[in-house]
């Protein structure tokens, strides 16, 4: 018997270069109420085997993480878009912390024609909290984008810089009534630059981390502009300048720490728990949260 054909979408499985939004970074200048926060508000899961002393900690969201060191504040210039499995259960939790968290920029609202919850942490980082839906399958947790406001007039720009110079998958969209450029930055994850009018604060050295495949193009052709910011190892470096490949002009500052795929954490799985689950109401064999639901099959 012949199997009927079915006309697939391969496009939709490119990758690009960028295989990975492994990580958010920002300095936190009170662990206590990052995990009052991060922990018990959002319901993530504090890593269990990496930086479990008081100056650092490691929030696991899905197979991404927020890395949190205690030694400042820093925030993020955009907002960070987060997918969870139940928005109505992350409400009753963040209310659970607002007397905890009283007299930080914390709050938060449910925004349901919208689909998401707009939090802010206590220092000032913006999220959006999305349901798993067409947009995000398979992944039920994880960092679905992270979004950064960009001057006007730079996003075409940026859009070359990831295509020509890291060899991601870009596009030109509009993103919250503004125009923006989308950057692949892993399996249903983005990095999206939208325009904006407002005046940007200065950048305050927060970063995010990427693993590549090809690790020595984007390296060779940002060396020999002089824009390596930091030699880490054999499988990591680091850039700040986003720039106009056309003409040379600094468009954006934003920490990348990039990996190789052969870096010895690349694909290192993150254990999620269900916060849901208590002493007075639990349920054997449910205290693991799957990040990811059931794909297509052969």
């Amino acid at each position: 018997m012949v199997r009927k054909s079915k006309k697939y979408d391969r496009t939709e499985e490119d990758l690009g270069n960028i295989v990975g939004l492994e990580h958010v970074n920002v300095l936190v200048p009170d662990q206590q109420l990052a995990i009052a926060f991060y922990i018990t508000g959002l319901g993530l899961t504090r890593d269990p085997f990496m930086m479990a002393g008081t100056g650092n900690m490691w929030a696991n969201v899905g197979q991404s993480q927020f890395h949190l060191p205690t030694r400042g504040t820093q925030v993020l210039r955009g907002v960070v878009g987060i997918v969870m499995p139940d928005l109505d259960k992350l409400v009753e939790r963040l209310k659970i912390v607002r007397n905890e968290l009283k007299g930080t920029k914390f709050k938060f609202s449910y925004r349901k024609k919208a689909g998401y919850v707009s939090v802010i942490c206590p220092w000032g980082n913006r999220f959006r909290c999305y349901a798993g839906s067409a947009n995000t399958d398979p992944i039920q947790l994880g960092i679905f984008y992270v979004q950064f406001d960009v001057p006007k007039g730079t996003s075409e720009g940026i859009a070359r810089f990831y295509s020509q110079i890291m060899g991601a998958n870009s596009f030109l969209s509009r993103w919250d009534k503004a125009k923006a450029a989308r950057i692949g930055a892993g399996y249903k994850q983005e990095l999206i630059f939208r325009e904006c009018s407002s005046e940007l604060p200065e950048f305050d050295g927060h970063h995010l981390q990427i693993y590549i495949a090809n690790f020595s193009g984007p390296y060779t052709k940002l060396l020999e502009r002089g824009l390596i910011a930091q030699e880490n190892n054999q499988h990591q470096y680091r850039f700040i300048d986003i720039f106009d490949p056309d003409n040379g002009k600094v468009l954006y500052k934003l920490d990348h720490e990039v990996r190789s795929m052969t870096h010895p954490m690349y694909g290192r799985i993150k254990v999620n728990r269900n916060p849901d689950q208590t002493n007075a109401a639990f349920s054997q064999g449910h205290e693991i949260e799957p990040w990811l639901r059931s794909a297509t099959g052969s």
